[in-house]
């Protein structure tokens, strides 16, 4: 089944379906929406730390979550079926904000902290899949491919609900209220109808020794307690996870909160959502291409260059002025956003054992939503303290400069040794 040009296709296009959700909503129209229509009235430093909120309560949940049910579904073969729940949760509780009233932001904080639920749920089964998907030879290509389509499909989506947004009369919408509304209708149809072809042309391998869903969670709580203990043995996969955790902190604050932030600087929407279109257009072909220059380099080499790029995103946006300024960062956030995504996801299946994927990209994602508590939190209340929003997007340095300096000491060929003897005690 690995390289099967219909499998690849089919798991990739669940990039496609899922990016309308980040594009769309989480870095587009929620953001926007939020803070002038469900949070009505507050200060643009009080809709910030609701955000913040928003986006740290779903991601809590997942990353409490994510190594518990990783685990159960590798032991019990539950991979596409844990994805479709998560998926259909964040399809639906998405096209359920159409329903909020103005000024209703606790329910809308709910709602989109389980639609973020839904989302990162579903990308740990989805992530779990890759390396039955990729052989090790093509999966920084597979990887970086559906990041790519996942770009291209959430941009050209997000292209079309941006013409609902400045134009809602040619769609026959009365307000541009009405037309956003709609939009999370159609992300959520959009999700859906996209996760299919996964669901039907990727084959989940069944482990050697299937359990069904008690035994499944029963092995799957004491395999999650046992990796826990035993991340003293794997230091290297330990030492990345942290590096990991902390770069992507960043990485992901910047990406949930960039709108968020050039709305503090009284940038016009249209004007942040151009932004959000260059970046997604400039992402689809470098999302491949940094994947080349990942082959040519060296994975490890190439994404300590795009740590390094977005330390200087986040000094330039400290001192960004104009419309024109957020535009140029959009471009250089384009250049990098897929190739850091799509490398760390494929380095890291080069340090854990493929039948084990589900359990230990559980831990992968853990981290990673952690890193969005963390972020989008550290962002909100730091620019709720100062009363200055430049002083929560610059606070992000620190977090590329530690992850940076762990990421340099990651030894794969010893963390191929540590996975080794991990596997022969168990």
């Amino acid at each position: 089944m690995q390289d099967s040009k219909r499998s690849i296709l089919a798991w990739a296009c669940y990039d496609w379906a899922n990016s309308a959700f980040a594009t769309t909503v989480m870095a587009g129209f929620f953001p926007v929406f939020f803070s002038a229509y469900w949070a009505v009235g507050a200060s643009s430093e009080q809709g910030t730390f609701y955000l913040g909120v928003a986006n740290s309560l779903g991601s809590l949940i997942v990353a409490l979550l994510a190594p518990f049910l990783g685990a159960i579904a590798d032991w019990g073969s539950y991979k596409k079926r844990l994805l479709a729940f998560f998926a259909l949760l964040g399809s639906v509780m998405t096209a359920s904000l159409y329903v909020l009233q103005m000024g209703n932001w606790p329910m809308a904080v709910l709602f989109y902290s389980l639609a973020v639920v839904g989302f990162s749920g579903a990308n740990t089964f989805y992530d779990a899949l890759l390396p039955f998907v990729a052989s090790e030879k093509k999966v920084d290509y597979v990887s970086s491919l559906g990041y790519s389509l996942g770009y291209i499909g959430g941009g050209l989506l997000f292209l079309v609900n941006v013409l609902m947004y400045l134009n809602p009369s040619w769609f026959g919408f009365s307000s541009q209220e009405s037309a956003i509304k709609a939009c999370f209708v159609i992300v959520g149809i959009w999700w859906t109808a996209f996760t299919l072809p996964l669901l039907f042309l990727v084959k989940e391998e069944k482990p050697l020794e299937p359990m069904g869903v008690r035994q499944a969670v029963k092995k799957g709580l004491g395999i999650t307690i046992n990796t826990v203990r035993s991340f003293r043995q794997l230091k290297t996969i330990a030492l990345f996870l942290a590096a990991y955790w902390l770069y992507i902190d960043g990485v992901d604050t910047i990406i949930r909160m960039a709108v968020n932030y050039g709305t503090s600087l009284n940038f016009p929407s249209e004007s942040l959502i151009i932004a959000l279109l260059i970046t997604q257009f400039v992402a689809f072909p470098s999302a491949l291409l940094y994947s080349a220059f990942g082959n040519r380099i060296g994975v490890k080499k190439a994404l300590q260059v795009a740590i390094g790029a977005y330390t200087i995103i986040a000094v330039l946006g400290y001192f960004m002025t104009t419309p024109l300024h957020f535009y140029l960062l959009a471009v250089i956030i384009g250049l990098f956003q897929g190739g850091i995504q799509a490398l760390s996801r494929s380095y890291y299946t080069r340090l854990i054992p493929k039948e084990r994927s589900a359990e230990f990209f559980g831990f992968f994602n853990m981290l990673g939503k952690f890193a969005a508590i963390i972020g989008p939190l550290l962002m909100g209340v730091v620019t709720l303290v100062t009363g200055n929003v430049r002083s929560g997007i610059v606070s992000l340095v620190a977090l590329f400069a530690l992850g940076f300096i762990l990421l340099k000491r990651v030894d794969e060929t010893k963390g191929q040794a540590e996975i080794e003897a991990f596997l022969k005690n168990q």
